[in-house]
């Protein structure tokens, strides 16, 4: 498997995000955060929240420059407000929106001409619930639904000069549970990944010859109850 180089990872600082900048460290790359916490493994990092989408883009530029480019880069940040549709507010449901789908737009907008230099790839993270539909989550469904369309969009414009591969994953064991109310809480027995299963498989989107793409991956504990 090649080096994974430097990539640039939104959400590093904890979950899948924390767990690639690991695997992508392990395997000789060099990881570059951006997050709203400090990530505990101390890579190259700049706290940023991805709904200011000119701060974002300015600490792409930053950490690119500062790493003399890109080789990748992978959308790990991400929130969820579930509830009733007319129950959640206005706020809280857009800033689903512009984490999930806009801040990730942002993000690889600032990174492209790098990654186009570079050759590099793009890995988004959707959602299983980004292809199958669920109540109380519109929010986060449009966004993931978002998400999946951008990807598949952007593999379409930029062949042959990016990567770009969409990561489908399904529920894992991090702290994105942790601020819900009890009704939307995995239950104790919920069968889920481990966010270090899902950053291996990103590693290998990452690891491809010239001119093979792993276009979209789902990734989920054998016994998800999202898919199919």
């Amino acid at each position: 498997m090649s080096t994974p180089g430097r990539v640039l990872i939104t959400g590093g600082a904890s979950g899948l995000g924390a767990a690639t900048a690991e695997a992508v460290a392990e395997a000789g790359g060099r990881p570059l955060v951006i997050d709203r916490e400090p990530p505990r493994a101390g890579p190259p990092y700049i706290p940023v929240d991805v709904t200011d989408t000119a701060a974002a883009e300015r600490a792409v530029v930053e950490l690119a420059e500062q790493a003399g480019g890109l080789d990748a880069v992978f959308t790990a940040a991400g929130i969820d407000v579930p509830g009733p549709f007319g129950k959640v507010s206005t706020e809280d449901w857009e800033n689903v929106v512009k984490i999930n789908l806009l801040g990730t737009a942002a993000v690889i907008r600032a990174a492209l001409p790098y990654l186009e230099s570079s050759g590099g790839t793009v890995v988004t993270v959707a959602s299983t619930l980004g292809i199958k539909a669920v109540g109380d989550a519109t929010a986060y469904c449009a966004s993931k639904w978002g998400v999946v369309g951008f990807t598949r969009a952007l593999a379409a414009e930029t062949a042959g000069r990016i990567g770009v591969t969409l990561l489908i994953p399904g529920g894992m064991h991090t702290s994105f549970f942790d601020s819900r109310d009890e009704q939307y809480k995995p239950p104790p027995d919920a069968k889920l990944n481990q966010p270090d299963n899902v950053a291996r498989t990103v590693l290998y989107a990452l690891s491809q010859p010239p001119g093979c793409q792993v276009r979209e991956m789902v990734v989920c504990a054998s016994e998800e109850g999202s898919w199919p």
